[in-house]
């Protein structure tokens, strides 16, 4: 049984019981008749309907009956590809819209946001995001925005149900939803949360002070988790970053948009299972010391536009105290472990401290040749003002997709 202790500055919104799972969804099929609307985005690669996930979730799927819609976020996939995601797709009750970047439509909007000075290059889940969180609030019908990843090989409806409830209930008042679980099988994964991220934050904290902004942070159980939901009005605002800092750029952007009081974080399941990066030292470019770096120079540029300095000694520092936070991680990590029975291998978590260190001198080198870095995707609020009928494009161009494929 989880803890019910609310530490931090968000709520926490813990799993007590095994609730049953067709109660909550007549709550929220009952929240979604009073102008509730819940739509939910997938953002996929179509090599996810040739794996064990993404059928596992569509089999799932189909006893959900609250969803508004359903809107696929469709990339890397050709003309083929695309026509069988729809076959995948068409099996769900649920009215169900593909948003396919690779094609010539969904292209051709791609170019005018290029042409009108947005900054639309990088391909990724970042953008794949944001584009359909376009043609989703094209849809005035649409409160509510769930997402999660669809590699989640041991996926149950109940994580959506438990993701959706807090921004939809009348009787409460969140605008956003993170969710929360633990990733362990015979031993314990998220290498990049346990021993990258929350070192890294409490490193911050000590050099800074405890900053509202790193406390809040700090709330979080798994910041770097790939399921949320927040109401329409909020995301309407939101930018998104189109690389790995999506996730740190997103909890930055909703920290500056809305009070901490609207936000919490939802427990979903009591373990999660999906594909798990590669970890290879002396490969800046790949896998989790990318993600590393990509996170670090995100929160970087946040804390930069907050003023904060940060000198040649304040990088340094940062060094260091990480790296004796991440120690002591390890040490936690293997106590855990050790009552749980779980597999532990301590050489092999410092080496990927170790991988962390490079991850974050490269996210200094690069921070300090251009502070800028990668544009963050510009809110969609401002992408209306440039080109007003946006909206209507867009609409136009699914439809015709899904309509004549």
């Amino acid at each position: 049984m989880a803890d019910f202790f609310q530490n931090g500055i968000i709520t926490t919104l813990q799993k007590l019981k095994d609730r049953d799972i067709e109660e909550i969804e007549a709550e929220l099929e009952k929240f979604s008749k009073r102008n509730r609307k819940i739509v939910l985005l997938l953002p996929a690669l179509y090599s996810e309907f040739e794996g064990p996930a993404m059928p596992k979730i569509i089999e799932e799927l189909k006893k959900v009956k609250y969803l508004y819609k359903i809107v696929l976020s469709l990339d890397r996939a050709d003309e083929q590809q695309f026509k069988k995601a729809k076959e995948f797709m068409s099996e769900l009750p649920t009215e169900v819209r593909i948003v396919w970047h690779d094609g010539p439509r969904i292209q051709t909007l791609y170019q005018e946001l290029k042409e009108k000075g947005f900054w639309v290059d990088i391909p990724g889940k970042g953008r794949s995001v944001w584009m359909t969180l376009g043609y989703i609030l094209a849809d005035t019908n649409a409160y509510a925005i769930a997402l999660h990843d669809c590699d989640i090989v041991n996926y149950k409806r109940e994580l959506l149900a438990r993701l959706v409830y807090p921004v939809v209930h009348p009787a409460l008042d969140f605008e956003f939803s993170k969710g929360y679980y633990a990733r362990v099988t015979n031993k314990l994964y998220g290498r990049v949360t346990r021993l990258f991220y929350t070192p890294m934050i409490r490193a911050l904290k000590k050099i800074l002070g405890n900053l509202e902004f790193l406390e809040y942070l700090d709330s979080f159980r798994y910041a770097l988790s790939g399921e949320f939901a927040f109401i329409r009005s909020l995301a309407r605002g939101i930018r998104i970053s189109p690389t790995w800092g999506l996730e740190v750029s997103l909890l930055s952007e909703v920290y500056q948009n809305t009070s901490v009081n609207r936000i919490c974080q939802s427990e979903l399941m009591e373990s999660y299972e999906h594909k798990h990066q590669t970890l290879k030292k002396g490969r800046p470019n790949e896998g989790l010391i990318k993600m590393a770096a990509d996170i670090s120079k995100a929160l970087f540029r946040v804390m930069s536009q907050d003023g904060i300095v940060m000198s040649d000694s304040f990088f340094r520092t940062l060094l260091t105290t990480y790296l004796q936070e991440a120690r002591i991680a390890i040490e936690k990590y293997n106590a855990l472990s050790l009552l749980n029975g779980l597999e532990y291998d301590r050489h092999k978590e410092i080496e990927a401290v170790e991988a962390f260190v490079e991850a974050l001198r490269l996210a200094q080198k690069d921070f300090a040749e251009d502070p800028i870095g990668i544009p963050m995707l510009s809110a969609w609020v401002r992408i209306r003002a440039a080109i007003p009928d946006i909206s209507e494009k867009f609409i136009e161009c699914v439809e015709k997709d899904n309509v004549d494929g």
